[in-house]
């Protein structure tokens, strides 16, 4: 789906049998709100820069320049100049990752972990650019794959490294403190639920449940909860539920709730998502 109204406009990809999607877009005045996504997002920075904050820090990707997002890595996003910019992006899921490293790799290997959000390598450019486009022009099954597999090697081989295993949290008051709160919002995310709900589940202080929780995930509460508000609505929008329908069954306020909060954090509206080709 293509909104190009004005001088802003945005693309939208989405593959009807795999975890992968992608986006085009050109933004002036967009400001992405601090959000984060379940798969891997890698994107290249076309034209102009963007800048934005990711893991306590600042960041510029100028023309060129690629980003590597790991999964539920929070960040935020916007022009770096009155010029703004243009950029490409994919989103691959865990699985697929999971799937063409186990194709490449000579030995098992766990999940790749991006030790930098901005790289600055053409080669990397070059072969995200290319699956993008093809992603865009409807590439046929065979070499999407291909393109996906040499992507993915390409990155993980150059800009990652691969633990043997998912890396166990540190045992700690503060990560398990956090972890409690985070399972009410994960069974509740669509339900309102107050911060002292927070702290009779915890059995903490609210101030100790909010101070937690942001240290171990990077978001308030408040902030988390609409992060899983936002996915569940992706995937209801993915199976062609209308928005109305959509901004009821994930928790929104209503559909103009929904559709403020999608697109400060994804760059495109509930509307342009449902209706992005597969």
């Amino acid at each position: 789906m293509t909104g190009r109204s004005g001088r802003e406009w945005a693309s939208y990809w989405r593959s009807a049998e795999m975890p992968l999607e992608a986006m085009y877009a050109r933004f002036l005045r967009h400001r992405y709100h601090r959000h984060s996504h379940e798969t891997y997002s890698f994107g290249v920075t076309e034209h102009g820069a963007q800048t934005f904050t990711c893991r306590g820090a600042g960041h510029t990707s100028a023309a060129g320049m690629v980003m590597a997002f790991n999964p539920d890595e929070v960040h935020d996003g916007h022009a770096a100049h009155e010029l703004g910019f243009e950029y490409r992006i994919v989103h691959i899921g865990q699985e697929l990752i999971a799937d063409v490293l186990a194709d490449v790799a000579e030995r098992p290997v766990g999940l790749p972990l991006f030790a930098t959000p901005v790289l600055s390598s053409p080669v990397l450019a070059a072969r995200l650019r290319r699956l993008h486009t093809a992603l865009l022009r409807g590439a046929g099954p065979l070499e999407r794959d291909e393109l996906v597999s040499s992507a993915v090697a390409a990155l993980v081989r150059l800009a990652a490294r691969t633990p043997p295993g998912p890396p166990a949290l540190r045992p700690s008051a503060v990560t398990h403190l956090a972890a409690k709160a985070r399972e009410l919002i994960h069974d509740r995310y669509a339900d309102p639920i107050s911060a002292d709900d927070l702290a009779v589940w915890t059995g903490s202080s609210r101030y100790a449940v909010y101070r937690a929780f942001r240290t171990a995930y990077g978001l308030a509460p408040s902030d988390y909860q609409r992060q899983l508000r936002l996915r569940a609505a992706r995937r209801l929008l993915a199976q062609g539920h209308p928005a109305a329908r959509v901004a009821s069954e994930a928790g929104f306020t209503d559909q103009a709730h929904l559709t403020r909060w999608f697109t400060r954090s994804y760059g495109v509206t509930p509307a342009q998502y449902r209706l992005a080709r597969t």
